[in-house]
């Protein structure tokens, strides 16, 4: 019986190489499978471009290409990876470079683009497809000139055509978290586009792989003590057979652990209904998911069920959405938290006393309530040994939060004794916003393109 061996190398942009490194030499997998992208990367990525035409794809992707491709060509490993982010041809472009620097040829570099639809949004909205926010229904004001870019969810059909064409190396641009992983078990094992249960059970594997070492004992909230060898977490591998049987496991000589419970943390993450998990490839039922150890760091997944999929895709609209000034002080002990509380009540009513424009404000005690917030216990006071006050503002202007960064010196002589230190005083960010809309299916894959080229 057909089976496939599907490893995990990355679980956000900025991940370790080790993980992937780890998995290219103990895990036996004929895939691994990247997840760089979120919402936030593409504001990051969108920056870069901003700056440098070139760019746009994960700046990691160079040391991903230097390490992996020797395996790719003398274990035949293949890599799949959405490090495109909005220039998957500028990602291609800088592998293809890195596979001639290593003296790397007979390699085939893919990528599938589509996702990119800004260029046609002025079409999409003359065809009278409406941009209202999908979850709330608030209407779309913003022109085009407005936005700074727009992408949509694509799933892993595009992967599977790249790898039908000989790709080594598929590139994709904006996918969704799973696809990466779904690909190769839908090719390697002929899963049809209607095998509704056998898809979504893809699915479920790859949203319990996309965030690399959670599922394996890392940012694990049981016995994380107990975790061994962290320094070497392994990341997931994905083990599934023709007939729809899958079981989660682990490189060899790595670190963490798989179990039901590690399992369980990530199963959850980011899952709003179980029953109706929304993907591109299939609408998944994880409410009746069983999982099952088997053995050592091996867990049985199964009784998961699919619907047919959706007739929209997700896409999302990044637009220019004012400034973010911020200041950070901090206080020693006696009364830490009180002269902290003191600076927050002085920052704001210099605001009024200068009349800077503010649109939101927002403070926060490390040392004290900067995680928990809201819900952060009481404390002895006596008892903090030290508070830092970081104060942020939102504002329509640069200017305005540079100037809000410049209320934060003259505190040291004053404000409340004996400051412990300033940070962040001209952290100036632009901020962008993000628009979420669907979009008819049709409308996009449509124009889905995949280009496979040889090194």
């Amino acid at each position: 019986m057909k089976k496939v061996r599907v490893g995990a190398g990355q679980g956000f942009y900025g991940d370790t190489i080790y993980g992937a490194l780890n998995m290219a030499k103990f895990g036996n997998v004929q895939y691994i499978c990247f997840d760089c992208l979120a919402e936030l990367t593409m504001a990051i990525l969108q920056k870069d471009r901003q700056k440098d035409p070139s760019k746009g794809y994960t700046k990691d992707i160079t040391v991903t290409a230097k390490q992996l491709l020797p395996f790719v060509k003398e274990k035949g490993i293949k890599l799949i990876t959405n490090a495109g982010g909005i220039n998957p041809e500028g990602a291609r472009d800088e592998v293809v470079r890195i596979a001639k620097e290593l003296g790397i040829e007979g390699i085939k570099v893919g990528i599938a683009t589509g996702d990119n639809i800004y260029p046609i949004l002025d079409e999409l909205q003359a065809k009278g497809i409406s941009f209202a926010d999908y979850e709330t229904g608030e209407l779309f004001t913003k022109s085009k000139a407005d936005i700074l870019f727009a992408s949509a969810y694509l799933g892993a059909w595009p992967i599977v055509e790249c790898l039908k064409q000989g790709a080594d190396i598929v590139i994709t641009g904006r996918t969704t978290d799973t696809a990466q992983f779904l690909a190769p078990m839908i090719y390697e094992l002929d899963w049809a586009e209607d095998d509704w249960d056998k898809l979504a059970l893809g699915v479920l594997l790859g949203h319990l792989m996309e965030c690399s070492g959670q599922a394996t004992g890392g940012n694990f909230s049981g016995d994380w003590w107990n975790i061994p060898d962290m320094e070497n977490i392994g990341y997931p591998i994905a083990e599934v057979y023709e007939d729809g049987r899958a079981v989660i496991t682990k490189p060899d000589n790595t670190g963490g652990r798989v179990s039901i419970d590690t399992l369980k943390e990530q199963f959850l993450y980011e899952i709003h209904n179980p029953s109706h998990y929304v993907t591109p490839d299939v609408i998944a039922d994880f409410s009746a998911a069983r999982f099952e150890e088997i053995g050592k760091n091996r867990v049985q997944i199964s009784g998961v069920k699919g619907k047919p999929k959706p007739p929209t895709l997700k896409a999302i609209m990044g637009y220019p959405n004012g400034y973010m000034g911020a200041g950070m002080i901090g206080y020693s002990w006696p009364d830490a938290l009180k002269k902290a509380q003191k600076v927050d009540e002085i920052i704001r009513k210099q605001i009024e006393l200068y009349e800077l424009q503010v649109n939101d404000i927002h403070t926060e005690y490390i040392g004290y309530n900067s995680i928990h917030g809201p819900l952060a216990h009481p404390v002895d006071e006596d008892k903090l040994n030290e508070v830092y006050v970081r104060i942020a503002v939102h504002t329509n202007t640069k200017e305005e939060a540079v100037q809000f960064g410049r209320l934060f010196p003259p505190l040291a002589l004053n404000g409340p004794p004996f400051v412990g230190g300033l940070a962040n005083l001209y952290s100036v960010r632009q901020l962008l916003g993000l628009w979420s809309v669907l979009i008819p299916r049709d409308e996009i894959e449509s124009r889905v393109k995949i280009n496979v080229e040889e090194v």
